[in-house]
């Protein structure tokens, strides 16, 4: 590889912490692979379903083991031990840890079938020439290696990730608990620090991604302010977690999950009301009968974009067949499975035809739902009447206040999490 950055020894004990305190389908004519082997995928259960597995393993005749752990806990694995996984599977705030680290290797774009039919969001950072970019590692500043084997925006051959899963996160609310607000204007990221909602709070234990949902709820309260909030200096770190530091200790935040299971549990057993939430969890709940809104913050979006990578020490036959199941993300069917969750997929268009009309017209279009609509689960996610919280795809994407980041205050600011978890 061009690059041989080891990451620092201080961010790999923090990333160790990390770890330790986070513990209808259509069959696809779209075989690759014409011999068993077997691929080991790291990753989040965002991603990482038994589903989506066995789909597959039977499209690609190929073997496939995953391991889903919580979102600090595979980036700590991935960044120390290339050779315990072959794909790595999780957010584009993991990319510049793994790729300092050594620990993946470039993927040749000319070996994604369907690349040119991946949307402007990976290449330009709009999905619309209106759009707001937002703060932060937008995918398209961190996706295409450099001559220098830095990470860039000019287009090359090599790219750091498949673009591939995408949404934008905000938190869920009860119902039931919380009065319902309205979309991009009364919905605010200040409400999880609302003393209203004091001791029912619940927020999502990943440092780069936690601290952000709390900069834009300290920021919606107007408790402070940031010159960037994508560039959050050690300084306003300070600031940020003397007001966190606070407030826990005024008992105001209930727990901090790890995983989707987790914060579904939460949710469900009541002992939150509100709380940093990805979209599958909020689907789950619906399903269940539970009321959870899925805001659109009027201060805007967390972004996120799914990142696949392909493990620095994967070769040979293991890594025809990564290719093969990188590729069998964009065939269309894997899209439009994700979209019953309420994801996105980087090349929508090939999976439309696997969505029928009202599930296209909700999910992307933004439009009321016609009939009701079944999630992953095959439970009921959506009812007749119901239009999706933020509206359209470019709609929810040209509302981005930040993506998912590593900062230049990272080191800090895993220093500061942890401090404030474990306090």
């Amino acid at each position: 590889m061009p690059h041989v950055n080891k990451p620092k020894r201080s961010t790999l004990k923090l990333l160790t912490k990390a770890a330790a305190s986070s513990l209808l389908i259509t069959k696809v004519p779209y075989v690759f692979s014409r011999t068993t082997t077997t691929v080991r995928v790291l990753g989040t259960h965002v991603t990482l379903q038994e589903v989506l597995r066995k789909q597959a393993m039977e499209d690609l005749g190929i073997n496939l083991v995953f391991e889903p752990k919580g979102s600090a806990s595979v980036l700590q694995k991935a960044s120390m031990s290339p050779t315990s996984f072959d794909l790595y599977e999780q957010w584009s705030n993991s990319i510049r840890v793994l790729w300092a680290s050594g620990s993946i290797q470039p993927i040749d774009k000319k070996r994604i079938l369907h690349f040119d039919e991946i949307n402007d969001l990976c290449k330009t950072g709009k999905v619309h020439p209106s759009s707001n970019i937002g703060a932060g590692d937008a995918p398209f500043k961190i996706l295409h290696v450099q001559k220098n084997g830095e990470l860039g925006t000019n287009h090359t051959n090599d790219i750091s990730f498949l673009p591939y899963v995408h949404n934008v996160d905000s938190f869920g609310y009860n119902t039931d608990h919380i009065e319902l607000g309205r979309p991009y204007e009364t919905e605010s990221w200040g409400w999880l620090l609302d003393n209203k909602n004091k001791g029912k709070v619940g927020i999502v234990n990943a440092p780069s991604i936690g601290v952000f949902d709390l900069a834009l709820a300290a920021q919606g309260q107007g408790l402070m302010s940031f010159n960037d909030i994508g560039a959050i200096t050690n300084a306003e770190l300070d600031q940020l977690f003397d007001i966190l530091f606070e407030l826990k200790r005024q008992n105001h935040f209930n727990g901090f999950w790890t995983s989707v299971p987790e914060s579904v549990n939460f949710m469900k057993s009541g002992r939150v009301n509100i709380q940093s939430m990805f979209s599958p969890a909020v689907s789950q709940l619906n399903g269940q009968g539970i009321p959870v809104r899925y805001a659109a913050p009027k201060e805007g979006y967390r972004g996120w974009h799914g990142v696949m990578c392909l493990s620095s020490a994967t070769t040979g036959r293991v890594k025809d067949a990564a290719y093969d199941y990188m590729n069998w993300w964009l065939s269309g069917w894997p899209g439009a499975f994700i979209a019953r969750q309420g994801y996105y997929i980087s090349n929508p268009q090939r999976s439309a035809k696997y969505l029928n009309q009202n599930e296209w017209d909700y999910w992307y279009q933004g439009k009321a739902a016609t009939t009701n609509l079944l999630g992953t689960d095959g439970n009921i996610a959506v009812k007749k009447g119901q239009q999706r919280s933020g509206g359209s795809y470019e709609k929810r994407f040209s509302n981005v206040a930040v993506w998912n980041s590593v900062m230049d205050s990272y080191d800090y600011s895993l220093q500061k999490w942890y401090e404030f978890i474990n306090s």
